[in-house]
């Protein structure tokens, strides 16, 4: 695997019109290799001809793949009639049965990005794929997601996981959450697992880039929710330092589209880096005062961090209803807070004790069912931002139509 390729790939569409069986099931294989995990593939037994029906009635993809018996002038004609069913975003790799140096050479002119000699190995059909969808789109960051509470039993650790299960699984977005608290992490509870590691042993595996090690530390939540398996640590030592929190949360983002931290146990040094960093900022506030001062003090600090700019930050009241005679009237809290919160959430100590208490996760309730979908629009515009820039970017580049046209054009 090159370097280059080495990376969680940008979200894109490939499809595939093949015959060959064994270059069919190599397409199918690669939904198993990580790199792939914000790429939708679909693979069609078909040809340049399915291909051209298939746009006429569909927007084109990313990237096209066809496979070919034959490689003469009604190969290429049929190529340009494909071009006019395509955006000016798709680009083509064409499959065909013999290695011919003077059609690669031909093609090429035509706009195609590459010409490969079937059947295609697995290892050779991923990297063609993750070089033409690098070349078109970049190398697109994921998202950093940290969430922290005001203070100590407002729920951070409950509505974080709670995030975590519902954008896996309502948004079906590959997400790896993890939290900075060491001996003092609750996530295993919550999760439903034993600790295999400390984070001392993880932030030294990704600092060496033993990537297998660290795999192995993981607890698949689901086929898409894996989580760091961490919190065997001594309770009474000193925990990881910012930088080398960091290192482990590099290496993450390189695999998975989404990153969410826990730092409601995490020292103050490794909360500053993980704020200074993140895409967006969950706080987590109940309507008490001593709540809510902890949390206007917490955001003033933001502030500084970030010059000023509060827009990634969502203030998230919990527990409302708890003691309602002693909770701060919601106009008031916009007021002294000089912020809306974004999701005020009900009192539901059997949901919340209970889902723990069992290792449950908070959807397997209807009332946690809800709960998560009041907490999903808070990353709403953090995610969408990403697929806005995949996006734009997509629609600047001239691909296999443009191209094309302009070779028939001349003609």
């Amino acid at each position: 695997m090159n370097n280059e390729t080495n990376t969680l790939l940008p979200t894109a569409s490939v499809d595939l019109f093949l015959k060959d069986k064994d270059t069919s099931e190599a397409a199918n294989a690669l939904v198993n290799d990580w790199r792939f995990a914000r790429v939708t593939v679909s693979v069609e037994e078909g040809t340049v001809e399915t291909a051209i029906q298939s746009y006429k009635e569909t927007k084109s993809p990313n990237l096209v793949i066809i496979e070919t018996d034959t490689t003469d002038e009604s190969f290429t004609e049929a190529l340009g009639r494909l071009s006019e069913h395509c955006h000016e975003g798709t680009s083509a790799v064409i499959i065909g049965p013999v290695n011919d140096v003077e059609l690669y050479r031909q093609l090429t002119t035509m706009g195609v990005s590459d010409y490969l000699v079937r059947p295609v190995p697995l290892d050779t059909l991923s990297e063609i794929i993750a070089n033409s969808l690098i070349d078109k789109l970049g190398s697109k960051g994921s998202r950093l997601i940290a969430v922290v509470g005001a203070k100590g039993g407002v729920g951070t650790s409950s509505l974080t996981q709670g995030l975590a299960w519902g954008i896996s699984e309502t948004l079906k977005q590959k997400t790896f959450l993890m939290d900075a608290a060491g001996g003092w992490s609750s996530l295993s509870v919550g999760m439903g697992f034993e600790p295999a590691t400390t984070l001392y042993e993880a932030v030294r595996a990704a600092s060496s880039k033993d990537e297998d090690t660290l795999a192995r530390m993981f607890f698949q939540a689901n086929d898409k929710l894996a989580v760091l398996a961490a919190g065997a640590d001594p309770m009474l030592e000193a925990s990881v330092q910012a930088p080398q929190y960091e290192e482990l949360i590099d290496l993450m983002m390189v695999k998975y589209p989404v990153v969410i931290v826990d730092l409601s146990g995490a020292i103050p040094s490794l909360k500053r880096t993980v704020i200074d960093r993140a895409h967006e900022l969950v706080l987590v506030t109940t309507p008490t005062l001593s709540s809510l001062r902890a949390a206007r003090s917490l955001i003033q600090e933001v502030k500084l961090l970030k010059d000023g700019d509060v827009s990634n930050i969502d203030l998230i009241v919990n527990m409302e209803g708890m003691i309602p005679s002693k909770e701060v009237p919601k106009k008031d809290i916009v007021d002294a807070m000089d912020m809306k919160p974004t999701v005020t959430l009900p009192f539901d100590a059997k949901l919340f004790v209970g889902s723990e208490n069992e290792g449950k996760k908070l959807t397997e309730q209807k009332s946690g069912t809800d709960i998560v979908n009041l907490l999903l629009p808070v990353v709403h515009n953090v995610l969408n931002h990403s697929a806005n820039e995949d996006e734009e970017t997509e629609e600047t580049v001239t691909g296999f139509n443009g191209l094309v046209n302009k070779i028939l054009k001349k003609g």
